[in-house]
């Protein structure tokens, strides 16, 4: 069973993990690169006449059996495929400025916005590309879509060969990056996330195509993030980051135009041991630091039964 204090996750098994890379016994794994896409829409009227609608983001539910982060919600995403290095039709900022912006090559910046692309349409049936460096594709419901997507998610067909059979154009003025948070030390499956925000686009809807959830909803930031404030939501820090950073943009354009200027910086947990009680904290992020009590937590980690392994492919920083 996982842990929360109000809606914040983290796994039972961190305690041990983090005694063992204070003791040197735990090697960090290298992180691997991956992409997470908040995709926005306006939302409809409030309530009441004096409450604006303001902007929905779209997040899935991990199912409960997951053994990582199993019933919190997230956003689409996943790891690079290395694939996503090869040349595609690209419409919208060079790969150098792509680069200079995620602090990357010109190579790992075009695979990591591949692979924003690749996950969204795969775990949401959402596709940021079109014929034309100007258009995006509207209807792709249809069962020859699905194959892709499927091949897509099988490893068995890749990006680029997926793009340049249907003659479409990778559309990455349609991404503003967001934010940067990379798992911390102690987790057996790390990822360097970069999170984007784009605008569903026009004749596109939602849908769950991902295998590891089994919820999704439309949701204004503001009500999900006190969801997770009561404790109704698990979510991970920095899926509850962003919502809050969301909170304030009226509109999905007003959010779109802000991203050039967010702050990359990558964010990465700390531990310590103090007084019994281990201390995570997410620098520069107070809200996230959290005090666990290391004999409950252990206790709790031996009668743990566990969850269902599979590949497991979260990019939860």
């Amino acid at each position: 069973m996982s842990s929360s204090t109000n809606g914040q996750w983290y796994p039972p098994e961190w305690p041990d993990r983090i005694r063992a890379l204070a003791s040197g016994e735990l090697t960090p794994a290298v992180p691997r690169r991956a992409a997470t896409v908040l995709l926005l829409r306006d939302a409809g009227p409030g309530r009441g006449a004096e409450e604006p609608g303001g902007i929905s983001v779209y997040m899935l539910r991990r199912r409960a059996s997951m053994a990582f982060a199993g019933g919190a919600y997230a956003y689409p995403g996943g790891g690079v495929d290395p694939r996503d290095e090869r040349p595609v039709a690209w419409a919208g900022p060079s790969r150098a400025r792509w680069a200079a912006r995620l602090g990357t090559d010109e190579a790992a910046a075009q695979a990591i916005v591949c692979a924003a692309v690749r996950e969204t349409f795969e775990e949401a049936g959402v596709l940021l590309a079109g014929p034309a460096p100007d258009t995006v594709v509207r209807d792709i419901t249809g069962d020859d879509w699905e194959a892709d997507r499927a091949a897509l998610v099988a490893r068995d067909l890749s990006f680029a060969d997926f793009l340049e059979r249907r003659g479409l154009v990778l559309r990455s003025d349609l991404l503003g990056a967001w934010a940067r948070w990379i798992t911390p030390e102690f987790e057996p499956r790390r990822y360097d996330t970069w999170f984007f925000v784009a605008a569903l686009p026009q004749g596109q809807r939602t849908r769950n195509a991902s295998t590891e959830a089994d919820r999704t909803v439309w949701t204004r930031p503001a009500d999900a993030a006190d969801g997770y404030d009561r404790g109704d939501l698990l979510m991970m820090p920095p899926t509850i980051f962003t919502l809050r950073s969301l909170a304030p943009y009226g509109t999905v354009a007003e959010a779109l135009g802000s991203a050039d200027g967010r702050d990359l910086a990558p964010v990465l947990a700390r531990a310590r041991l103090e007084a019994g009680e281990l201390v995570l904290s997410w620098p520069g992020h107070d809200e996230f630091t959290k005090r666990i009590d290391a004999y409950a937590a252990a206790v709790e980690r031996s009668g743990e039964t566990g969850g269902e392994s599979g590949d497991d492919t979260s990019t939860g920083a």
